[in-house]
């Protein structure tokens, strides 16, 4: 009996850019120059034909023969054999160089640019004191102190370089860490070190190769010229020293100074073109959307000084003893012009009991979404929250740290956005998505996460849970990525979940279907669920009680029944009247469907 062997969403990831670079003529024969130059490197010393340090003083400067397939040099050495072994030297400079500078700078950027804390100002001053120092006069230092040895030196000068990776590395960060894909990464419950390293970490390699090609280069060139400047060791063969050399004789041997002048510039160039195509089969080109998460954080902050005073809540609902979302008196602000503030929260007071469904309803800049972000502390940093009791089951949300809401995130709440394509990762599979979050918040192994992840992607009617997998967030339409997120929010049996307008991106003919998963899954689960929207309908169809929120104020709090019915705010009264228009009122329909 033979097993069959299914290739894993990572085997289709590698086999996807494998493919894409090898369309690439130009990158393919980069790759095979760069190749050939390792490989001669690595055997050198089985390939050289002589010593390359062997000096005969009765055959110098003799052109090239079956002998010397390149000459020799002015001291009888052998011109090829050299050759063969600075391509070692050279490109160990190069490896120790582009080594150093990744490990100072890469690591460093991604942590500064998503935090956008303390370390980074501290990075940044490091960085910019390591750019104003004289870079000829740190190597002169170095090299009188240590030695002409090759790694003190490349070591050196990738300290020096790496603020280049470090700025470019930060400047990518901070131009993603705002895109809901993080914040959905962030809601399921993974660690910011998992955030940074896998999915921020795909966005900054494209950029990241084509400047260490550069890099690398610049390190073959550098070390070049310092054996060409007599910094380096005499007895080390290196294309510098060669070229020092060839340029002693210039008027004699001429030819001397074509090897390596066209080694170093062959490898050089072979490098750029190289890390540019391996960028491209990376899919650095992609569009990221940069800007387009702060545009809508700011539009749901509803940053504008809220034009009614707080209002008493009309028919405000008492909490069971063991309710499982408790808030009270939640405000969030934003640092306004000088030393002001300008409150886009003031001050709810809210409840969900476990199996029920609060709907929060209200036009945009209520203060909805800010509600549910600061629940889940997803606020940005500049955000200030405080509360007088929020709480959820026997957990205390106001004041916890990062950690202590990682922990809760994923398996005690969850989210569902409201743009299904912008809280998928563009660089990975549907399958590598959800299994990552249930394998690290419910420790099991890949092969079960896999198994989970198929039966919740039919669950939520995925008509194929296999190639749904297999596939990127572009290979999907609206409807399916939506399901994918609902999938991927239940997956690890939160008792609270948080669905922020979540058809709002879709069609009428799909919304109902995802209303009704919706539905159907609370149920299922017996999940506490606050829905996030402004279409009272759908409030009607599938809520309990609601929640009307105006200028960051519950206006109203009452049963469905109750505040469809009889209306008490005249804000609640606006709202239905905009809605029903000259249409009977629920309250007056057949019930149905579990409608009113």
């Amino acid at each position: 009996m033979t097993a069959a062997v299914q290739a894993t969403p990572t085997d289709g990831i590698r086999l996807r850019r494998i493919k894409r670079f090898a369309r690439n003529p130009i990158g393919m024969a980069a790759a095979a120059v760069l190749l050939s130059i390792l490989v001669l490197a690595v055997f050198a010393r089985q390939l050289a034909p002589y010593d390359p340090n062997l000096i005969q003083l009765s055959e110098t400067l003799l052109p090239p023969s079956g002998a010397h397939l390149l000459g020799t040099d002015a001291s009888g050495r052998d011109v090829l054999s050299r050759l063969l072994w600075g391509a070692q030297v050279s490109l160990q400079a190069g490896a120790i160089m582009i080594g150093t500078a990744i490990l100072c700078g890469v690591p460093t950027g991604l942590i500064a640019g998503y935090s956008s804390r303390w370390f980074d100002g501290v990075a940044n001053w490091c960085a910019n004191l390591l750019m104003s120092l004289p870079e000829i006069l740190v190597i002169i230092v170095v090299i009188t102190s240590l030695g002409s040895g090759l790694t003190p030196t490349m070591v050196t000068l990738g300290v020096l370089a790496s603020p280049d990776l470090f700025r470019l590395t930060r400047s990518v960060v901070v131009n993603v860490r705002d895109e809901l894909y993080i914040d959905a990464a962030r809601v399921s419950g993974l660690g910011s070190t998992r955030i940074i390293f896998r999915h921020i970490l795909s966005v900054v390699l494209g950029p990241l190769l084509v400047r260490a090609s550069f890099v690398f280069g610049l390190a073959i060139i550098v070390q070049s010229g310092l054996e060409f400047l007599g910094f380096g060791d005499p007895s080390r063969p290196s294309w510098g020293g060669m070229l020092s050399e060839a340029f002693q004789t210039i008027y004699r041997a001429p030819e001397l100074v074509i090897a390596p002048g066209a080694a170093i510039g062959l490898t050089v160039m072979a490098l750029v073109v190289f890390g540019a195509a391996m960028a491209d089969a990376l899919g650095a080109d992609r569009g990221d959307g940069t800007g387009k998460a702060k545009q809508r954080r700011a539009s749901a902050a509803g940053l504008a000084e809220p034009s009614l005073d707080v209002s008493t809540i009309e028919g405000a609902v008492v909490p069971a003893e063991d309710a499982l979302l408790q808030i009270a008196n939640l405000r969030v602000t934003y640092p306004g012009d000088g030393d002001t503030e300008k409150p886009v929260v003031r001050g709810i007071s809210l409840h969900v009991d476990r199996g029920e469904v609060l709907g929060l309803v209200g036009e945009s800049g209520s203060g909805k979404s800010q509600t549910s972000f600061g629940i889940l502390g997803l606020l940005p940093p500049e955000a200030r929250v405080s509360a007088a009791r929020m709480t959820l089951g026997d957990a205390t949300l106001i004041g916890a740290s990062e950690q202590q809401l990682q922990a809760l995130r994923g398996t005690r709440m969850a989210y569902v956005p409201q743009e299904p394509m912008s809280n998928l990762d563009p660089s990975f599979t549907i399958g590598t998505q959800l299994t990552k979050p249930m394998r690290h918040k419910l420790g099991i192994g890949k092969a079960e996460a896999t198994q989970r992840a198929r039966e919740l992607l039919d669950r939520v009617g995925i008509p194929d849970p296999v190639r749904t997998m297999a596939a990127y967030p572009h290979q999907l339409s609206g409807g399916m990525a939506q399901r994918v997120l609902i999938a991927g929010a239940v997956s690890c049996d939160p008792e609270l979940l948080i669905a922020d307008e979540p058809t709002t991106a879709l069609d009428v003919t799909v919304q109902a279907d995802v209303l009704n998963l919706l539905r159907d899954l609370q149920r299922e689960r017996n999940m506490a669920m606050i829905l996030v929207t402004h279409n009272l309908g759908v409030v009607a169809d599938i809520c309990d009680r609601v929640a009307v929120m105006q200028d960051g104020v519950i206006v109203e709090q009452r049963g469905v029944r109750e505040l469809f019915a009889a209306p008490q705010h005249p804000y609640t009264r606006m709202l239905l009247d905009a809605t029903l228009e000259d249409a009977r009122p629920r309250s007056q329909r057949p019930t149905g469907n579990g409608a009113l």
